[in-house]
């Protein structure tokens, strides 16, 4: 999990400082629209959409655009039509990636994930070549030094949560769920006082595959280059880098 913990550190912090330049307001808006679309406009009856304002919020999206982009998605509002697509592949060094997209346009998307991947030393597969490597699940972490141990987990599988641990290396306490239950979760444990770090819903690798040098370097240009798309919404990948490699990447 530290590859995991550590690339998505960077990707927040890359995250915030897009946000300032309004360049994460693309990939909100349509997260927003299509979770709009698939489950209704009221966030208290559709978690993917109630996490989606949470992210917006978090950026500090504009309040209208917020509510534009739900009325995008409910028709009450003309716009763009946009489709889920989730890309199974191989980075450099064999590394097992899901690249899961938000689109208009699959052609459009599926050329620039391919073009990406082979610039970088991967390549494209099969749907289901790489999807049995990794668990899909609630994931929130918690200061391990500003959390009471006993508490955090009395509270966490009170609420639902499938699994409870302690991750001394990246000093935080992890809390995994079902998919399903990831909002309520969430929701309780915030309502006990305790608020996560991290809170996403996520696909853990059932085990990682170590890169050095070279191809370390041309695996994180990838994931950097594949969320920078506009179409990209998450990547998930295997590697295990050392956290020196990665906070030299993460500073250039």
């Amino acid at each position: 999990m530290s590859g995991h913990n550590k690339w998505s550190t960077i990707k927040h912090k890359k995250a915030k400082e897009d946000a300032k330049r309004g360049a994460i307001f693309t990939k909100l808006i349509k997260e927003i629209t299509i979770a709009a679309r698939l489950g209704g406009g009221d966030p208290e009856s559709n978690p993917r959409l109630r996490m989606a304002i949470e992210k917006a919020k978090e950026a500090n999206m504009p309040k209208q655009n917020i509510e534009k982009a739900i009325k995008k998605g409910t028709g009450e509002l003309p716009g763009t039509t946009y489709e889920d697509i989730i890309y199974e592949g191989y980075g450099p060094g064999g590394v097992a990636m899901i690249i899961e997209a938000t689109t208009d346009n699959r052609q459009r998307t599926t050329a620039s994930v391919r073009h990406l991947l082979n610039k970088f030393g991967g390549s494209l597969g099969e749907n289901g070549c790489v999807s049995w490597m990794f668990d899909y699940v609630g994931y929130m972490t918690f200061d391990k030094d500003s959390t009471e141990e006993e508490a955090l987990f009395e509270a966490a599988l009170e609420a639902g949560a499938s699994d409870v641990r302690e991750n001394e290396e990246d000093g935080v306490f992890e809390v995994i769920t079902e998919p399903k239950e990831f909002m309520a979760v969430k929701e309780a444990l915030e309502e006990h006082g305790f608020k996560p770090q991290t809170a996403e819903l996520t696909r853990i690798p059932q085990n990682t595959v170590k890169l050095e040098g070279e191809k370390a370097i041309s695996m994180l240009k990838l994931m950097e280059a594949l969320e920078e798309d506009d179409d990209v919404s998450n990547v998930y990948a295997n590697f295990d880098i050392s956290d020196e490699v990665m906070e030299k990447f993460s500073q250039q």
